[in-house]
């Protein structure tokens, strides 16, 4: 009998603790306060790392002073702290809202910025998944052609460059599988979209290598010479350009772009400048 006084009096210390610790915040009347008084509660929670708390109370001022000043200013902070809570499908809405409601506010490129962040943020989360780069990228670019004198321009434009890159790095992964397996076509097509659609990022000499082993393991020499010749006029300071070299003479090959292939196209519009 005595051991389960001894527990119940544990139950008794530990518990009474936590309920007053329930009881140190008052409950809230929200519908008394003033749009003022909601948006100092807001940032007091912001300001004490609860960003879901804060959401929640910058979302009432919307709710009870729609036609506000401060429910202008409660959406954009509304939609940062859902961000800084991770919760991006609630940041895109309420950025949206902004920016559909104050297309012309100050505020409006930085509710772009944080539309466009929803999605770059996911980026390293989604694998294999590429829908929210290209999502990503598209509102990144709307930022930059809406509201290029922003703040925000040149941050989106580094982080299009970023996930532009990302996209053919991805690419390059996919492409590297099916050659390392022998899917010769499969991996071509991989990397002829990264020379076509990417060519302004670092993945292209390697695609370009890449694409040298895959048709010369196909037996289509002429391609793979013509590989060569781009990498050899536009990126010859690299290992890729120098191990292509290694990998022609084995075969008794020299770079050359003849032949009407589409290499020898982009090596004739591209290098040469002769686009008929």
């Amino acid at each position: 009998m005595r051991s389960h006084y001894v527990i119940l009096l544990c139950f008794i210390a530990v518990a009474i603790p936590g309920c007053s610790a329930l009881k140190s915040e008052p409950k809230i009347d929200i519908d008394t306060y003033s749009a003022k008084e909601i948006y100092d509660l807001a940032e007091d929670r912001l300001a004490n790392k609860r960003s879901q708390d804060a959401a929640k109370y910058f979302s009432e001022i919307e709710r009870l002073y729609p036609y506000s000043e401060w429910a202008k200013r409660g959406l954009i902070m509304q939609a940062y702290s859902f961000h800084k809570d991770k919760d991006y499908e609630n940041s895109r809405s309420a950025a949206q809202r902004y920016i559909d409601f104050f297309p012309a506010a100050e505020d409006a490129a930085y509710a772009q910025y944080i539309l466009a962040l929803s999605y770059y943020d996911q980026i390293s989360e989604v694998g294999r998944d590429q829908d929210v780069t290209v999502k990503a990228l598209q509102e990144l670019r709307l930022l930059i052609e809406r509201y290029p004198d922003s703040k925000y321009a040149k941050q989106s434009a580094e982080k299009f460059d970023m996930a532009f890159s990302f996209l053919a790095a991805k690419e390059m992964e996919v492409g590297r599988y099916y050659l390392q397996r022998g899917y010769y076509t499969s991996a071509v097509n991989r990397f002829r979209k990264v020379v076509q659609e990417f060519r302004t990022t670092e993945q292209t000499p390697e695609a370009l290598y890449r694409l040298i082993e895959c048709y010369l393991s196909l037996g289509l020499r002429g391609e793979a010479q013509s590989a060569a010749a781009i990498l050899q006029e536009s990126y010859n300071s690299t290992q890729w350009h120098q191990d292509s070299l290694v990998l022609l003479s084995g075969e008794g090959l020299l770079p050359g772009a003849g032949g009407k292939n589409w290499l020898s196209t982009i090596y004739r519009q591209m290098i040469k400048g002769q686009w008929l």
